[in-house]
């Protein structure tokens, strides 16, 4: 055999290496008697990240995909023209416009509630088919009472699914499977990742229908997470309880620090009941004083610890104006039935000492107040 083609065969035995940590299958293909065979259909690295989220929130299935938008995606992908889907009113722009644009493609009937308010639960119909939300929401971390929606929906309609996007509770904080959804979604990208150097999204389901469905559509779309991908989302889950921890002091230190700030009409910061969601950190709202809003340019040049990237969740705090960043994508008139205005500034705090990032606000805010000086 010429060396030419024994060096194509050549392989590196994989069989009793025993490695402290999973290595990369940075493979497309897999021999026929493999289960995972292709990896669009299924990679180890990628299984693995699934096996991982899947025990973290005690779910029985997990489908991984390229990024969470990619999850939103492949899960609306169970509605039929003519279906009605209920989505809550505050929740991230792109979200909102998917399925707007997704309602108006299709023919579906959209509605969109406030479903943070208990008496609007009432206010879903008997036809829904799907009932789509985030909890703590974004913007302005509301709580949604994930079992209160169940059990109305489920009543009036026992084929409606419930679909909770997880993503900044986290699989640590928020179980929603376990208070009845039909969906737990994440956002890999944001926490799970929690070094803004990869993307991804996770499907969880205890229902091995829809666990089919999710993997078929994965399949054929191509929207399968990388092996790459996968094992840096992997590396990264290893150290989610201790930056979450971190995320959680320092969060609720800088809320403390900011209600004091004359600067600061008002915070947003969830409802941590410890029933439905058990903590919280990483990301909050405030309302910058009236007559500084003009400013915020000023404010975030001023910040030294702040970066304006679009990023979150992150080893760095990040600092960001939802008007004309998260929900940029929505109209003026949406973004006001919303209650979102210029005003509102979104705080994402990263690793940093929490003194150093008190000092570094109180510094910037006193910059563009007359009044401090």
């Amino acid at each position: 055999m010429k060396p030419v083609s024994k060096a194509l065969h050549t392989r590196v035995p994989i069989e009793n290496t025993r490695p402290a940590v999973t290595p990369l299958f940075q493979a497309s293909a897999f021999e026929a008697g493999s289960p995972h065979f292709y990896t669009r259909k299924s990679n180890p690295n990628t299984c693995e990240f699934e096996d991982t989220v899947r025990t973290m929130e005690e779910a029985r299935y997990a489908v991984a995909v390229a990024t969470g938008m990619a999850a939103i995606r492949i899960c609306l992908d169970q509605l039929r023209p003519g279906d009605e889907i209920v989505m809550n009113s505050y929740i991230y722009g792109c979200s909102y416009k998917l399925i707007q644009r997704l309602a108006e493609r299709m023919g579906w009937t959209l509605k969109v509630l406030d479903l943070s308010v208990p008496a609007n639960i009432d206010r879903i119909g008997n036809a829904v088919r799907m009932v789509f939300f985030e909890t703590p929401t974004n913007p302005f971390l509301k709580k949604v009472d994930i079992q209160a929606i169940v059990r109305a929906v489920k009543a009036r309609s026992p084929n409606c699914l419930v679909v909770v996007d997880n993503t900044w509770a986290t699989s640590l904080f928020q179980h929603p499977l376990e208070h009845g959804a039909d969906v737990s979604l994440h956002s890999a990208t944001k926490f799970f990742s929690g070094h803004s150097d990869v993307m991804g999204g996770i499907l969880l389901t205890d229902r091995e229908d829809l666990y089919e469905s999710f993997k078929a559509e994965r399949f054929y779309s191509g929207a399968i997470l990388a092996p790459h991908s996968s094992w840096l989302l992997r590396r990264s889950l290893q150290t989610l309880a201790l930056r979450m921890s971190h995320h959680q002091q320092v969060t609720q230190q800088m809320v403390e620090f900011l209600s004091k700030l004359p600067q600061v009409d008002r915070i947003y910061y969830p409802d941590v009941d410890g029933r439905q969601l058990k903590g919280y950190g990483g990301i909050i709202f405030f309302d910058l004083r009236e007559d500084l809003v003009e400013r915020y340019p000023e404010f975030i040049s001023t910040l030294k610890l702040f970066g304006t990237g679009t990023g979150m969740a992150c080893v760095t705090s990040m600092v960001a104006q939802p008007f004309t960043g998260s929900h940029a994508s929505m109209t003026d008139e949406e973004k006001t039935q919303m209650g979102l205005g210029k005003r509102t500034v979104r705080l994402c705090f990263g690793l940093e000492d929490v003194e150093d990032l008190k000092q570094d606000v109180r510094s910037a805010l006193a910059s563009i107040d007359s009044r401090a000086r």
